[in-house]
């Protein structure tokens, strides 16, 4: 079957990752057997286009399916991702002098998790967000929500209604829009003339050099480098002035655009990113040929791990019902035959059983009633944070586990 880029239309050719039929990584399923039975899966294979450079997934499964009224990932939920928005609102508004003239909209606000420490400082803010579970806790927070996909119309609407922003900010969704067209043009039609747009996603550099193919799931349409970002949004009226490197989810890129008509100078970062990605080849597909290559060696090593620890009769435990989780155990082929149990800090997915690989998800204090030997940690993004938040598993011998790059045993 052909495929053709769901930006510039050229034909896809180069194929990245195939990883097989998974079911959706934030579907989790009721421990039913006819829950069970009805789960669906569907082909999640990556492919790059050699024109302009935007990597994607070639099955476009409906966003409203994915991102509805009962979506269950809320950002408030990682203490680090909190502190990493109160930073990033305290930075805006003194690099771009914000006050309580101005307009701050953020894309994708999901629990207000962000927004909230604008609206602290007497900013005024909205933000735009499809899953209305989310949306209601945002209000909760005194952050008007409006529950909506962004793109070209909802822009067109807000514009009409006098809202032009000068800060807009766009988290962790970029790869998450079907129409990649549709959703950038609609930030040049809402932002001021002197207006900037900040986008943050996670950066395929790292992804390639960190094999971290767990990132890839059907939420995720995109897969982005600087080169493909900064042609899509000359094409949709925006220009790249600026680029910070975080270390946010595995090492993300923080873009700051502004309308084709805005003066602010390019940075020295802009440029060294591009000579980084010019020299680890992101334009030339054979290195998305070997990228391909590397995911089965980190599947085996992990397999193995397993088979190792179950002839050794230790217990198998994990942290984290995180997308990447899911991705990861699907294409290891792991089921609860491997890995006991899950816990995960999130209420809604408590009581659930993970998708596909069908492992049964618990609070964290089943850690201590159960003792594991080993816990995997799936979001290895906060390993850190989720050792340092569970270091008592060292009283009965426990041992933190991470599987990508490579498994190691903390």
């Amino acid at each position: 079957m052909s495929h053709s880029c769901r930006f510039c239309s050229s034909p896809l050719r180069t194929v990245v990752a195939d990883l097989g039929a998974t079911p959706w990584s934030n579907s989790f399923l009721e421990p039913t057997e006819d829950a069970i039975a009805r789960e669906k899966a569907f082909p999640l294979k990556v492919m790059v286009c050699s024109e302009c450079l935007l990597v994607q997934t070639t099955e476009t499964v409906p966003a409203d399916e994915i991102f509805n009224a009962d979506y269950h990932y809320l950002s408030s939920f990682s203490t680090s991702w909190l502190d990493h928005a109160r930073r990033y609102a305290e930075k805006m508004t003194d690099r771009f002098g914000l006050g309580g003239t101005s307009q701050v909209v953020e894309v994708a606000s999901n629990d207000g998790y962000l927004l909230q420490y604008f609206a602290a400082n007497q900013i005024p803010v909205l933000g735009v967000e499809p899953a209305g579970n989310a949306a209601k806790i945002a209000e909760s927070r005194n952050v008007p929500t409006q529950v909506a996909f962004f793109g070209r119309d909802t822009a067109n609407e807000l514009a009409g209604r006098g809202i032009r922003a000068d800060l807009t900010a766009a988290n962790n969704v970029l790869a998450h829009v079907p129409d990649i067209a549709d959703f950038v043009s609609g930030f040049a039609i809402l932002l001021k003339p002197d207006g900037v747009a900040t986008f943050e996603f996670p950066h395929l550099l790292r992804l390639i050099e960190g094999i971290q193919f767990d990132t890839i799931y059907h939420e995720h349409y995109s897969y982005l480098s600087l080169v493909a970002v900064e042609r899509i949004f000359a094409a949709c009226g925006l220009k790249v002035f600026d680029v910070e490197e975080l270390p946010t989810h595995g090492g993300s890129l923080r873009v700051y655009a502004q309308p084709m008509t805005g003066i602010r100078p390019e940075t020295e970062e802009l440029a060294k990113v591009r000579a980084d990605e010019a020299k680890a080849g992101l334009s030339d597909m054979l290195t998305y040929v070997a990228f391909g290559e590397r995911i089965a060696a980190v599947c085996g090593g992990f397999r193995a791990f397993l088979r190792e620890a179950r002839s050794e009769g230790k217990r198998v435990a994990a942290y984290g019902a995180a997308a990447k989780g899911n991705t990861f155990l699907n294409v290891c082929g792991v089921t609860s035959a491997d890995i006991d149990f899950i816990v995960d800090r999130n209420n809604l997915k408590q009581g659930k059983l993970s998708p596909g690989s069908h492992i049964p998800i618990y609070e964290p204090s089943k850690l201590e009633t159960a003792k594991p030997d080993y816990v995997v940690i799936l979001p290895w993004n906060l390993t850190d944070e989720i050792v340092n938040a569970h270091a008592y598993i060292r009283a009965w011998g426990g041992r933190f586990v991470v599987a990508i790059p490579e498994v190691r045993i903390i």
